[in-house]
């Protein structure tokens, strides 16, 4: 199964993973889980970071690869396809880095695991962190 990890629940992953239900976490584990990265999740990443609103355990540019490594994690570049697809989306949600990612999940065909609620508006398949 591929899955579409949305940027908090990314962070959650290696930050603070008792935020995930159990299920999730079983989830997460699976041999047979893909699990995504959206380059908009690392571009979020990095503009928190550089305010200064997300601090990290060591520098940004070691510390991403490396978890995105440990993590087995997928990077999902945005293609143009993706990028138009945001032009359809209704204006149910202002985060421009949540509609790519919703974008990029209705492109792709595959679930986004989110605690946003927000993402179940787009009819984009969601598994609950």
């Amino acid at each position: 199964m591929r899955l579409l990890l949305d940027t908090q629940c990314w962070l959650w992953m290696h930050l603070a993973p008792e935020r995930f239900s159990e299920k999730s976490r079983r989830l997460l584990r699976r041999r047979d889980t893909d699990v995504l990265l959206s380059v908009a999740s690392i571009w979020e990443i990095a503009i928190k970071h550089g305010l200064g609103k997300l601090r990290l355990p060591e520098p940004i540019d070691t510390w991403v690869p490396s978890r995105i490594q440990v993590g087995q994690a997928s990077v999902l570049p945005i293609e143009a396809s993706h990028a138009l697809r945001v032009a359809g989306l209704p204006a149910l949600h202002r985060d421009p880095f949540d509609r790519m990612i919703v974008a990029q999940a209705l492109v792709e065909g595959v679930p986004v695991m989110t605690s946003d609620p927000a993402f179940r508006s787009y009819g984009v398949g969601i598994h609950p962190a």
